[in-house]
């Protein structure tokens, strides 16, 4: 060992720490935490109620995206607070909501989700590696949704007309990750569709989490899958095409 070793340093348990983003191996000062390690957790949770409470920023997708036609929808949740509150008003869209009749294959929607700034950072990135690997493929414009959950994106692909959809969702922040983007893709979307008709590829964070040619590569198969399958979900896990790994 060399003497800039963590064994060395009298911290055995660093090598540990910097194989995980979990909160491992804190040490302790008497009977509590280490006043660094309390800093760095206070730190984290602020991080997380940040991460919950930031606006979506249409105009940080539309310079990420130069050239890309964004239509913006918002769901029945008027703001932030009713939102948290009420998960189901985040499901539908606002009335008098008017979508383009497309009939494409596919439409994309970026939904803010519980981590705004985790879409600012990452959809960009994943849209344009989805296109790179959707040849063929026709897509309706991508959709920015204000106050959205997941199923709202069943709405947006009816309304659309589109044959499937990708959610692209800023996830439930934690202490050690408030910027992580879920993708969830369902076939033949319409308002009712129940989770298990969904698939999902979650943690798109890169260098912390998925790359995003690796989350575009799976959810390029299991699209492809599930057109073959004409299902998504548990239909497309249980009978599906052999898929790559992490495709599941």
């Amino acid at each position: 060992m060399t003497p800039t070793d963590p064994l060395h340093q009298g911290d055995p348990w660093a090598v540990l720490r910097a194989a995980t983003r979990a909160r491992v191996a804190l040490g302790r000062a008497g009977d509590a935490l280490p006043t660094s390690r309390e800093l760095e957790f206070r730190a984290a949770h602020a991080a997380a109620r940040d991460a919950v409470h930031q606006p979506l920023d249409p105009a940080v997708l539309r310079s990420a995206l130069p050239g890309e036609e964004l239509l913006e929808v918002r769901s029945a949740a008027p703001d932030r607070a009713t939102y948290l509150q009420r998960p189901d008003l985040g499901r539908q869209l606002a009335a008098g909501t008017e979508l383009p009749r497309t009939g494409a294959d596919l439409a994309v929607v970026m939904a803010d989700g519980l981590s705004p700034a985790a879409v600012h950072e990452h959809a960009p990135g994943l849209v344009v590696a989805l296109r790179e690997r959707l040849t063929g493929w026709t897509l309706s414009p991508v959709v920015l949704a204000h106050q959205a959950r997941v199923a709202l994106g069943d709405a947006v692909g009816e309304a659309l007309g589109a044959r499937a959809v990708v959610v692209l969702i800023g996830e439930r922040p934690g202490l050690s990750s408030a910027d992580s983007l879920g993708v969830y893709l369902t076939w033949d979307p319409r308002p009712g569709r129940a989770d298990s008709e969904r698939n999902c590829v979650s943690n798109v964070r890169p260098p912390h989490g998925l790359s995003y040619a690796r989350a575009a590569d799976t959810v390029a198969a299991l699209l492809t899958a599930a057109r073959e399958l004409g299902a998504s979900g548990v239909a497309l896990k249980d009978e599906g095409p052999v898929l790559p790994p992490g495709a599941g």
